[in-house]
């Protein structure tokens, strides 16, 4: 989730949003990782739009905080949109980092998932502004895999956690570290078709789950 603003003066469109992480596996080295991963990864693209028949620049602006005091009440309560808040955990019951739905500000993420270089930081960004898995999990043929391609795509070997495997065995499948963001990804969030209002608009609803630590 987050807020879109319309600069027509410097023809960009910038989206903010603020990543607050809890959980005891959260500090400020990892909160960092996953604020930078996620803003020079969706900017690493420099895409442009076409808006009243004027490309625009897309640039992300996103900021992060350590909040391992943060209550309940905190979070339900939230009516920033700009927040996104995400607990982190070493145990995940679904075994994977998690977002609340499509467009959403909540999520629990598995720490081992956020390594440097991991790309499940940028993402699960990705399905809190609004986008989805793509239906066809078979990218070979196509190069490098896209931002929200899941584990478990397969790819030309290159991309594979093991290059020696065909694809869909035992690490013949997508290594996450391999995604990028492409501009095409940026134009796929529609941002000139947002309901504007004095040049401001929302990206995302408010899911506001806190979540609760999991435990095996």
């Amino acid at each position: 989730m987050g807020e879109v603003e319309i600069d027509h003066v410097k023809r960009v469109f910038r989206l903010y949003a603020d990543i607050i992480t809890y959980g005891h596996a959260a500090d400020e080295a990892l909160t960092e990782l996953m604020r930078t991963e996620i803003e020079s990864m969706w900017n690493e693209a420099e895409a442009r739009l076409l808006f009243q028949g004027k490309f625009f620049e897309v640039h992300f602006h996103i900021n992060a905080t350590l909040n391992k005091s943060i209550t309940e009440f905190e979070v339900i309560s939230n009516l920033n949109p700009r927040n996104n808040y995400f607990r982190i955990e070493t145990f995940s019951c679904r075994h994977i980092s998690y977002v609340d739905g499509l467009g959403c500000n909540s999520g629990y993420f598995k720490l081992d998932n956020l390594y440097a270089g991991s790309t499940t930081a940028a993402h699960e960004f990705g399905h809190t502004i609004g986008l989805d898995h793509p239906r066809n999990l078979d990218f070979r043929g196509k190069g490098i895999p896209r931002i929200m391609y899941p584990r478990g795509t397969w790819v030309d070997p290159p991309f594979q956690y093991d290059p020696s495997k065909s694809a869909g065995e035992p690490g013949g499948t997508m290594h996450p570290k391999y995604r990028k963001v492409f501009e095409e990804d940026i134009l796929a969030l529609q941002l000139h078709k947002l309901p504007f209002e004095n040049n401001r608009a929302i990206i995302g609803a408010f899911t506001n789950v806190y979540h609760e630590e999991e435990v095996n």
